[in-house]
């Protein structure tokens, strides 16, 4: 049997071909015994014989790429300018003549370095930030499967408190409950699956590089793609919703209520809605204290001067950019990072906006009562979406199911209302309370600032009536918030701008006392933010829970008030 072909066999020095083999000339690429390696070197004086132990010879050899254009030349040098390794052969020829060139043991070291970065950012960022974001998942998961669980108890419990005529609504209801589950489960889990299918390809790319990094073939660096942008966009983290159980001792159709649920990612336009019931606003949010001392955090400069020309409105765009508009026909949007401008849209009418707003996708909203009309902006093109009849738009709000809440007063300025639209279709009228009487002032100069609070309730100042005025989702007042005592500067309450943060705090400016009222989502008074300026008029809270707040001259304040 051929020694030097037999596997079974042990292999035998090339030069005298009896002895194991023990060493290699990695010069020459023969195998020695340690008996020839002297003869090996005198036989040939004129090359550097490196000689290393045979067991060491894959790991100490480099073995450069073949030539393309010469098969039986390795390439030593590459050519930057074509992108492609060279032999001395085509360094010598015109190919490549006048082209930067450089030794491929220099481009591969680049190579090598740029792989060795995008493994440990792999390794050390992006794969330990899927773990985490799968980890959170699965503990959404967990909580939503116990408070599936505690939903049904309480329907189950309430349904017992009826007649067996109820029974059936019962687990219709359950089954309505159980449905939402799964569905929510089913989007999560596939949510899940594709985290995990990523991070399974990350973890293939991170051992793929591997093998290519031990490996001395020098050809297969070249052969590796970089894939590091196609994973440094982390997965969406979903936000889920609980459909929130609500008895009413009404007729048998009538005794129960399920407030919708919906599954929402961070990004805009991505709202996966599960059933056609009335949207909840979210799930349960971190609970944060208020701050003893809440803290100015910037001062924005916005360039608005003067009583005409003051700052009269402000909307959070996101947590860095924000939407002012003064006395004059333009609104700009501003960096609050950088207080630069960053553009301006004119009004449609070339006149006075009235209150300002940001809808859901992030548009512009903005009502007019010279033309009584509430508009959009969509990529700077301004769109009608209502046009009114005898009435003049005030303000406006985004609620979280994406319909507007406007308020309007009648053109004789006697009646006021607030109006709920999905797109320009009118959805729904609150006006009178349960006996008739009118929920809000009415007046010529009368202002009237709107938001939705995260339980669905309707909060509106109403200057008139110098009150805070909050109805529930199906326009039925729950109650009024007319000042504390005592006031900061022992001054009527004057309501003006309001907004509503996180923890379903309910935050409005108070231009007579200079600051800034906060109370619960029931209406109790919870503290005063002395927010330093002169007759606060606007203000506005962005996802962070920073509060904005605004007056007649051109500075908006950002400040932290919750933990």
């Amino acid at each position: 049997m051929d020694p030097r072909t037999s596997a079974q066999d042990m292999m035998q020095c090339d030069l005298c071909e009896t002895a194991v083999v023990q060493m290699h000339c990695d010069t020459c690429l023969v195998n020695l015994c340690k008996a020839c390696v002297g003869e090996h070197f005198s036989a040939d004086l004129s090359k550097p014989h490196k000689i290393v132990h045979f067991k060491n010879k894959n790991k100490s050899t480099l073995i450069h790429p073949r030539c393309t254009s010469h098969e039986e030349e390795t390439c030593k040098m590459f050519c930057t300018h074509c992108d492609v390794p060279i032999c001395t052969i085509c360094l010598a020829s015109d190919q490549h003549l006048g082209h930067k060139r450089a030794r491929i043991l220099e481009i591969r070291d680049k190579k090598r370095d740029k792989l060795v970065k995008e493994q440990t950012e792999l390794k050390e960022k992006i794969y330990p930030n899927y773990q985490v974001i799968a980890t959170d998942v699965q503990n959404r998961m967990s909580q939503l499967e116990k408070e599936y669980g505690d939903l049904s108890t309480a329907i189950t419990k309430h349904g017992e408190d009826w007649h067996r005529e109820i029974d059936k609504l019962v687990k219709k209801l359950k089954a309505e409950v159980d449905e939402m589950k799964n569905t929510q489960l089913q989007n999560l889990q596939k949510h899940l699956d594709e985290i995990n299918k990523t991070m399974s390809d990350i973890k293939d790319e991170i051992n793929s590089v591997d093998s290519v990094l031990e490996s001395t073939d020098i050809s297969s660096l070249f052969s590796v793609p970089s894939t590091l942008d196609r994973y440094t966009n982390l997965p969406r983290k979903i936000t889920v919703s609980i459909p929130k159980f609500t008895p009413k001792k009404l007729q048998a159709d009538q005794l129960f209520s399920l407030k919708t649920i919906s599954l929402k990612s961070d990004e805009h336009d991505d709202s996966m809605k599960t059933t056609q019931k009335s949207l909840e606003a979210g799930s349960s949010p971190p609970v944060k204290q208020l701050l003893d001392e809440p803290e100015t955090v910037t001062t924005i400069d916005t360039g608005y001067t003067g009583t005409f020309n003051g700052l009269y409105n402000v909307a959070c765009l996101s947590d860095e950019e924000i939407w002012t508009r003064g006395n004059s026909n333009t609104m700009n949007l501003y960096s609050i990072n950088q207080g630069s401008l960053l553009k301006s849209i004119r009004t449609k009418s070339g006149k006075t906006p009235g209150d300002i707003a940001v809808s859901k996708s992030g548009d512009l909203v903005y009502t007019h009562h010279w033309d009584r009309t509430v508009n959009i902006v969509k990529k700077e093109k301004i769109e009608e979406l209502i046009r009114l009849q005898n009435w003049k738009p005030r303000g406006v709000c985004s609620t979280f199911s994406d319909d507007l809440l406007v308020t309007m007063e009648s053109d004789d300025d006697k009646q006021s209302k607030v109006v709920r639209y999905s797109g320009s279709t009118e959805k729904q009228t609150i006006q009178f309370d349960d006996k008739g009487k009118p929920l809000y002032s009415s007046g010529l100069f009368n202002t009237y600032y709107i938001t939705e609070n995260r339980n669905l309730d309707i909060c509106v100042s109403d200057s008139g009536a110098n009150a805070v005025v909050v109805v529930n989702q199906a326009g039925k007042l729950r109650f009024g918030y007319t000042g504390h005592t005592p006031a900061p500067k022992n001054k009527p309450f004057s309501p003006r701008v309001i907004t509503t943060d996180s923890q379903s705090h309910i935050l409005t400016a108070d231009c007579n006392n200079e600051c800034v009222h906060i109370i619960d989502q029931d209406g109790q008074f919870l503290r005063y933010i002395d927010c330093g300026l002169s007759n606060p008029w606007v203000l506005c809270v962005d996802t962070n829970d920073n509060l904005f707040v605004a007056h007649g001259n051109r500075q908006v304040k950002k400040i932290k008030y919750l933990q």
